[in-house]
C-alpha cells in the first residue's frame, strides 16, 4: 500500500484510508470505567490525534508507538482543531516503508549544508579552536550523528538535519556580526555557534521508529552541561590547549540560553557570549515562524493560533516551498517568555 495523503492536507469531512506513523497511543478510562485509546499519528507534514472508543484492547496491540499502520477513519473538528474519528487500524509490513514519508526533515540539502559548515570552519584562524572543531566535524561518529540529529524534541528545528541547519545558520550570522562589531573574537564566536548545542547528541536520541526522546543523561544534566563536558574532553586531547581559551568556550556553551531561569548555569559575561545567546533565541523564534508559514495555504497575512512557546498570536503570511529560507538564528529570551528549550 502506498501513502496518498498527508496530515497537512487533511480536510474536515474527508474519509481516510492511509498509512501513518504512530507517535503515541495513550490508554484512558471514562467516568463509567470504559477504556478508550487516544492515538496520535504523524507523517513528514505534521501530526493529528483521535480517540478510539470501541474494540480498544485489540486496536491497542495494533497502534504501537513508532510503527507505521493503516488507519481508516473520518477527519472531524474538535475545539476548532482537526481530529480523527478512527474506525479501524491495521498492521502493515514495516520492511518496505520509506522513512522519508513519515519523519520531518530539513528542507535544505544535508550535503550542501555540510560543505558550507566546513567552509566556515576553514575561516577559523585560531589553531586550537580549529583543532577542537575538527574533532567533532571531521569524518567520524560525532560528525555522522550531527548531520542527521534534530535540534530539539519539539518547538524548533525538531526534524532530521535540524541541528546542522540551526548551527550552520547561527555560524553564518555570527561570521557577519564578528566583523560588524569591534573587538569580537571571530574564531571563538564561530566555535561557540557550531558547538553550542553539541551536547544534544548525548541529550537526545532517535528512539525506535525514529521518534526523538531524551536520554537518561540528557534529563539529568541537560545539553549545556553535557556539551561543556564534551568540549573539555576534546580539548584534553589537544596538546597545550590554553586553559583560558577552554574556559571562554565552555562559558559560551553554558550561558547560551541567556538566563539561569531558562536553564543556563551562568549568564553571558563576554561579548561573544552575549552575541551567541541572542543569536540562539532569534534562530529558534524564526524557525517557529517559518514552520508555521510553510503550513499556511496563502501568502496573505492572517492570525495564527495562540503560540504557547512565544506567549502570543502571530500575524504571518504563507511561505511557499520554493522561496529561499532565511538564515536560522536564535536570541536571548525576553522578560516574560519561557525558554524554548
Amino acid at each position: 500500500m502506498k501513502k496518498n495523503v498527508f496530515v497537512a492536507d487533511l480536510k474536515e469531512g474527508e474519509r481516510i484510508d492511509d498509512l501513518f506513523l504512530v507517535k503515541s497511543a495513550k490508554l484512558g478510562e471514562t467516568r463509567a470505567g470504559k477504556p478508550y485509546l487516544v492515538v496520535t499519528v504523524m507523517d513528514r507534514s505534521g501530526e493529528i490525534s483521535g480517540p478510539i472508543w470501541d474494540n480498544v484492547e485489540a486496536l491497542q496491540n495494533i497502534c504501537v508507538q513508532a510503527e507505521v499502520i493503516r488507519l481508516v477513519g473520518l477527519v472531524q473538528s474538535y475545539r476548532e482543531k482537526p481530529q480523527l474519528k478512527i474506525d479501524a487500524a491495521h498492521k502493515v509490513s514495516q520492511e518496505d516503508i520509506d522513512p522519508g514519508l513519515f519523519y520531518p526533515a530539513s528542507s535544505r540539502n544535508l550535503e550542501e549544508m555540510a560543505d558550507e559548515l566546513h567552509t566556515i570552519i576553514h575561516s577559523v584562524s585560531n589553531p586550537f579552536l580549529k583543532k577542537i572543531l575538527g574533532q567533532f566535524f571531521k569524518k567520524g561518529e560525532w560528525w555522522e550523528r550531527f548531520q542527521e540529529a534534530p535540534a530539539a524534541k519539539a518547538i524548533h528545528h525538531a526534524y532530521v538535519g535540524g541541528l546542522l541547519e540551526h548551527s550552520l545558520s547561527m555560524a553564518r550570522i555570527a561570521d557577519f556580526l564578528a566583523g560588524h562589531y569591534a573587538g569580537v573574537n571571530h574564531s571563538l564566536l564561530i566555535a561557540g555557534a557550531l558547538l553550542h548545542d553539541i551536547g544534544k547528541l548525548e541529550e537526545l536520541t532517535m528512539a525506535s521508529g525514529g521518534l526523538v526522546e531524551y536520554t537518561v543523561k540528557g534529563r539529568l544534566k541537560g545539553h549545556l552541561v553535557i556539551g561543556s563536558e564534551m568540549v573539555a574532553v576534546a580539548a584534553g586531547k589537544i596538546r597545550d590547549f590554553p586553559e583560558d581559551l577552554l574556559e571562554q568556550l565552555q562559558h559560551l556553551l553554558l550561558s547560551h540560553h541567556g538566563r539561569q531561569e531558562f536553564g543556563s548555569p551562568t549568564v553571558p559575561m563576554t561579548v561573544e557570549a552575549f552575541i551567541l545567546s541572542f543569536l540562539d533565541d532569534l534562530d529558534a523564534k524564526m524557525n517557529i515562524c517559518e514552520q508555521l508559514r510553510r503550513k499556511m495555504a496563502g501568502d496573505e497575512l492572517s492570525w495564527t493560533e495562540y503560540q504557547r512557546s512565544l506567549e502570543r498570536y502571530l500575524y504571518l503570511g504563507g511561505l511557499h516551498k520554493e522561496e529561499t529560507r532565511p538564515e536560522e538564528t536564535r536570541t536571548e529570551n525576553t522578560n516574560r517568555q519561557p525558554s524554548l528549550f
